[in-house]
């Protein structure tokens, strides 16, 4: 079984994003927008947003994906993300 990552863990990741070595790519970023979401907000709320609002489109188009995730298994994938980021 998979170890998951305790609310502390989930907290520092989302602080080191703020310092990665160089941008995630757009992709790398909505995984990340769309982890922290489930994991700190559950599954995707509100209306999908329209055809200008591009970029609101593809947020919650990413965070609907995670549907049913558990906000356990959020904290540890997003965690995993981070570190993959950073390098290590």
């Amino acid at each position: 079984m998979r170890r998951m990552a305790t609310p502390e863990e989930f907290e520092a990741a989302a602080a080191r994003v703020q310092k990665l070595p160089k941008k995630p790519s757009n992709d790398e970023l909505l995984e990340l927008y769309a982890l922290f979401k489930q994991a700190s907000v559950g599954d995707a709320t509100g209306k999908r947003p329209g055809m200008l609002d591009v970029r609101g489109r593809a947020k919650h188009d990413a965070w609907e994906k995670r549907r049913g995730m558990s906000p356990e298994a959020a904290r540890a994938a997003y965690v995993k993300v981070v570190a993959r980021l950073e390098g290590k």
